[in-house]
């Protein structure tokens, strides 16, 4: 606790459900990748026909099958999970997987040909078509990996920034036919289910699980809540030439897990648009009776909503993001925000406006014009003496300080950074270079909490 502050308590609890959370989960992989290596070794001999390759090809798959049931895991946004680590954490976690599993599989696909070929004296490819055309399910594994291949191709960063979300998205969801498919070609063939009652039931229960979290969390809930909240557009209203907030309102939103900070999947059900899901934060702290959301005209996905019409039903999904009070540690906060990034900022702010604990502000924008919600951000600021610092200019501005929001300046403008927690959110680019200069005014990786505003980029 600091010096001058006995009524203050830091929550430590959630970050002890961070920490938690994080070595559960990796406790879980690792005693599961354990139990499929205990699993290979009582059912399989090196004598037995392809040898040493083959024997690595079925153990590479079977890693590969785990790694996959992982990113159901990760991707499933259980809630427990999702709020102790945070959807942008598990989206990286999942998409690193994703790579993991591609590897293996190949490593898969490369020894059991290569050890089946060796064993028949056939040309390798010869024996890869033998394989896949003639041998039981190999088929639809082959179906499976291509399909893996091509959810993974399209997730390289190259890719991704050439396809609109919903493409990319639609191409995402090949991943669970995949899966089946994969499942499949394990229960007919896999030496685990067809001589092992102990390896079937493992693999059933593994799998069974993956999907039914998914099932639960991605489909279930969001329906359930939706049917009880009946969301919908209560009004518009225009922030600036390219920029509206949306006021939603629906029955029972006290009952609504959301905090300031966190952000929904949102459907706007128009004859159009029912299918697009957008990923926006909450511009303004839960109430129990209306959510407000502020969403900038970025292009065709977003640019419709401009003009969306008052009373037009809303599907959300969530609430999601880590990057709630719950992670604050210290009496003093600093809050950083970006671009569009200050929708969050500005929620939290109200939060920790109630509050009225020692604040600091600073809102990053190229000009006065384009800094979106700043009148709201200084009544806010004013009402809890809050600091607020405005910086506008280009991202490569030198000033007497320096380099704009580098180690000089931010110092200058907090000097006690480093007895604060520090919320930050904007753009990579401006996220990652605050990091830095936080990291090298030496403030405390545990007070650093970052939502980066580019989701599943």
């Amino acid at each position: 606790m600091e010096r001058g502050s006995p009524k203050f308590h830091p929550e430590t609890a959630p970050r002890l459900g961070f920490v938690n959370a994080r070595w559960w989960l990796f406790a879980l992989l690792g005693l599961n990748a354990a139990w499929v290596t205990d699993l290979f070794v009582l059912g399989h001999e090196l004598s037995a026909p392809g040898g040493m390759l083959t024997a690595l090809g079925r153990l590479t798959g079977l890693y590969g099958a785990l790694a996959l049931v992982l990113q159901l895991v990760l991707i499933s946004r259980l809630p427990w999970l999702e709020s102790r680590l945070g959807l942008d954490r598990l989206t990286l976690w999942h998409r690193w997987t994703g790579f993991w599993v591609l590897w293996l599989l190949v490593a898969h696909v490369v020894f059991i040909v290569l050890g089946y070929a060796g064993q028949d004296g056939s040309p390798v490819l010869a024996e890869m078509g033998t394989l896949v055309f003639h041998t039981q399910d190999v088929l639809l594994a082959t179906i499976a990996f291509v399909l893996l291949v091509a959810v993974g191709v399209t997730s390289a960063r190259a890719a991704r920034r050439r396809l609109r979300y919903e493409s990319w998205h639609l191409v995402h969801l090949l991943a669970y036919l995949a899966v089946v498919l994969g499942f499949l070609h394990q229960v007919t063939v896999g030496q685990d289910f067809t001589g092992a009652p102990l390896g079937r039931l493992y693999w059933w229960t593994l799998y069974g699980a993956a999907l039914g979290l998914v099932a639960v969390s991605r489909i279930g809930l969001p329906l359930a809540r939706n049917l009880r909240h009946r969301l919908r557009v209560e009004s518009v209203v225009r922030e600036a030439d390219d920029v509206v907030s949306l006021v939603i309102t629906g029955h029972a939103l006290d009952a609504l897990p959301a905090r300031a900070g966190q952000f929904f999947l949102w459907r706007f059900l128009t004859p159009a648009h029912w299918w697009e899901a957008h990923p926006y934060s909450l511009s303004a702290m839960p109430d129990g009776r209306r959510l407000r959301i502020t969403v900038k005209a970025l292009g065709d996905g977003s640019g419709w909503l401009q003009h969306v019409r008052p009373g037009t039903r809303v599907f959300a999904e969530g609430p999601y993001g880590a990057f709630t009070a719950q992670r604050r540690t210290r009496r003093r906060v600093l809050l950083i925000a970006g671009g569009v990034g200050v929708t969050p900022v500005r929620a939290l702010l109200e939060e920790f406006a109630r509050q009225r604990d020692d604040i600091a502000l600073i809102y990053r924008a190229s000009t006065a014009d384009s800094a979106v919600l700043a009148d709201e951000l200084r009544r806010l600021a004013s009402r809890c003496s809050a600091r607020m610092f405005l910086v506008l200019g280009p991202s490569t501005g030198v000033g007497r300080f320096g380099p704009v929001l580098g180690p000089r300046h931010l110092h200058a403008m907090v000097p006690d950074v480093r007895r604060r927690d520090v919320y930050l959110c904007g753009p990579p680019g401006m996220t990652d270079a605050v990091r830095r200069t936080l990291t090298e005014l030496a403030v405390p990786a545990e007070q650093c909490h970052t939502e980066r505003f580019a989701f599943a980029a």
